[in-house]
Parts: C-alpha cells; structure tokens; sequence
C-alpha cells in the first residue's frame, strides 16, 4: 500500500477520549471509522472527522465484537484497529488474530496488559522489578511471605492504574482477601509494597526502537491519590538529570524485553527510597491516561494521540514514520476531583498556564515555561490552592465507571 493509498481505521472504545487520534486520521486521509458504546453517544466526539459512528450495547463481550467486525469487512477493506481505552486493548488483540490484521495480536499484547506476565519478562531479562510472586499455589505464597516481610500489594493482573489494588500487612489479612476473591484469586498477583517516587515515561516507538520518550515524576504515588485522596500531580524533570538518564535508560530495556514493535507506551517506574534504584512497575501499550498525554504535549510539543494515529497510518501504508520536531519546556500538571459542579479556574491566571481542564467535578490545569524554577514555584502555591479552592475526597474504586 502505498502513502497516496487510503485507509481505513476503525478506532474501538468503551470510554470518551482519543479526540485527537480520530482528527488526525482525518487529516491524513484516512476513513475513519469510530465503534463506541451506547452509553457515549452524546459525548463531544469530532462528528466532522468520523465517516462512521457506529454503536454497540457492550464492548466487552468479544463474540459480539469479532461477528459485528468481521461483518463489516463484508462491505469494506479494514487496514487497522485502535483500541483507545486499556478496557478495550485485550478484545482488540483478539479481534486482529481472528481477521488477520496488523498490529499486536494476543500474545504480544499479554504483556502490555498483564501485570503478572510484563514482571516476568522483564524480571527474565535482568530489569530490577520488586519481588513477586503469582497468586497460585499456595506453597509458594507460604514461603514468599516467610522471605520477603510485608507489607505486599495484592494487584490485580489485568486493571488499569491503581484500580483494585489492596495494600496487605499480615498473612492473615491476605488469607482473608484470597478467601473473599474466591475462584479470582489466580487473576492477582502478591508484590512487595516499595516505598519511594514514582515516574511515568511516555514513548513512541517505531521498528522496535523507542523515538520519542518524554519522563516526568508523580507528585505522589497514584496509588496513594487513588486510595487517599489528594491532587493528582505529575512534572516535567531537568532533561540533564541523572534520574532522567537512568530512567531513559531502564524504559528501552523494557520495550526491547517486552517485544513492541511499533506504537505508543505509558510506562510507570519507582525510585525506592530504601536503596535509590529505579525499578520497573508497569507498562501499557497505549497512551497514558489522567491528561498525561496533554502534560507530554505542552512539554515536549508531541501530541501522543495524533502519532499514535500516524504511526497506524504509516505501518498501514509500508512507509517510515517521521517523528514531527521535539520542542522542550518544563511543564506540569495538577487535577482533583472538586466540590463545585463546574470549578471556576478564572483566579489561575499567570502566563505559565497553558491549558484548563472542563470536566464536571474535576478542577485541572497545566503550566509550562522555559524556566523550571518558575514551574516548580507555581505549581507549589497551585496545589495548595486547589487543596482550599476545589478539593474533593472520593472512596476508591475497585471497577471503572464512565
């Protein structure tokens, strides 16, 4: 196929979000195609770059997926599929295996979703990850808890994020978790609970080489905002740091460990406090969520969304992708749930800020300059701001909500 060839893409979705990957397709051609759920019919989408919208009652169940696609083809010629949400990426596999299309099929995509499987091959590849072990046997969960103290984290394999994790101080708690889970305790895993920083770095990659990667440091754990409460921070870090090196360092050892061969990953790492080394925690083969994907924008001037789009687009026609100029500015990004309807972010009016979320009950913005003390000073007088102005605290969610 060549690069005057059009093609089709079909962008699958369970959630609102990936505006601008479908604008983008758009814009270089492409027939877009849009398959979301019932429930986010009248969300916001661009209408004027989608040739289809197409809907369904159910995303998750894969019979129906694979039968609706594969009943589409009857009529058109499907050069790629996208899934845009984490939820979306396992049926997504599935459904290239079954139609025999490009991209990442079941197997290479286990471990970009599986937390279990992505530790293993890191682990088997000499990345330092923390001690685990496999909720599974129960011989070997007796003598992980003797040879590593607690307290443990018992993850589940396959959530998004800090979704449905369990911080566990005692045997006899995790006995009691195990029990509740039941016939669902072998889709979780047990790790030792490392206190320290925690960093994401943002990457595109192209023939198995990462391209483009931009690391920024949590303000906390997400973890810790998940399960506490809090405003969600993340910033940019002095390009010449040593634990942007380090960090740049560890993410291509993990993308060459884990197999991706072209496409985006939100990658997350911890510094722990008790030794100072980065360790790998996990890595999604899709852009990163929580407006990390803005932050890297107005850092770096890569819209993640739109190349996620043009690296599809490219690979569809057999051309090389070309990564648009790398701008650099330090920036950061502060978002909360809040008490008002509609928070009024008029009074957050210095230069430095570059973008403004609107989202019912949420409070968010982004602040970049050419300076990073400047950043860093405002985003300590903002975030106690958004504390008094905006803060609300949620109970932790154990399943997505839309």
């Amino acid at each position: 196929m060549s690069d005057q060839d059009s093609v089709t893409l079909l962008a699958i979705t369970s959630y609102f979000k990936g505006e601008d990957l479908l604008r983008e397709a758009k814009k270089q051609g492409c027939h877009v195609m849009l398959l979301t759920q019932d429930n986010l019919k009248e969300a916001d989408w661009p209408h004027d770059s989608i040739d289809e919208f197409l809907l369904s009652p159910d995303l998750s169940n894969i019979e129906w997926l694979v039968n609706t696609v594969s009943y589409l083809c009857r009529t058109r010629k499907i050069d790629c599929v996208i899934p845009l949400d984490e939820y979306d990426v396992e049926n997504v596999a599935t459904l290239r295996e079954h139609l025999r299309m490009r991209g990442m099929g079941q197997t290479a995509t286990r471990v970009f979703r599986d937390k279990l499987a992505m530790r293993m091959k890191a682990r088997e590849a000499g990345i330092k990850v923390p001690s685990f072990v496999q909720v599974l046997n129960y011989d070997d969960l007796r003598h992980y808890m003797q040879e590593v103290p607690p307290p443990w984290m018992l993850k589940p394999r396959t959530e998004a994020g800090a979704m449905g994790i369990k911080k566990v101080n005692s045997q006899d708690e995790l006995w009691g978790w195990l029990e509740n889970l039941g016939d669902r305790q072998s889709f979780f895993l047990l790790e030792k609970y490392l206190p320290g920083e925690v960093y994401h770095v943002d990457s595109i990659i192209w023939d198995g080489k990462v391209i483009f990667e931009s690391a920024q440091q949590y303000g906390q754990p997400p973890m810790d905002v998940a399960h506490g409460g809090g405003v969600f921070i993340s910033h940019s870090l002095p390009s010449n740091s040593a634990d942007v090196t380090a960090l740049k360092k560890m993410n291509k050892e993990v993308i060459s460990a884990l197999g991706m061969e072209r496409g985006v990953t939100h990658a997350e790492y911890i510094k722990a406090a008790a030794d100072g080394q980065f360790y790998f925690l996990e890595v999604a083969g899709r852009v990163g969520g929580a407006h990390l994907a803005d932050l890297v924008e107005a850092s770096s001037g890569i819209n993640l969304w739109r190349e996620w789009a043009n690296v599809n687009i490219a690979d569809a026609r057999g051309v090389t992708y070309q990564l648009p100029k790398v701008t650099s500015r330090h920036a950061a990004l502060l978002v909360c749930l809040a008490r008002q309807e509609y928070p009024d972010l008029s009074a957050y009016a210095a230069d430095e800020v570059v973008w403004k979320l609107h989202k019912k009950q949420h409070a968010g913005l982004i602040i970049a300059s050419e300076d990073y003390k400047q950043v860093q000073s405002l985003l300590e007088q903002y975030s106690r701001r958004f504390v008094e102005d905006f803060l609300a605290v949620a109970p932790p969610k154990d399943k997505p909500t839309d």
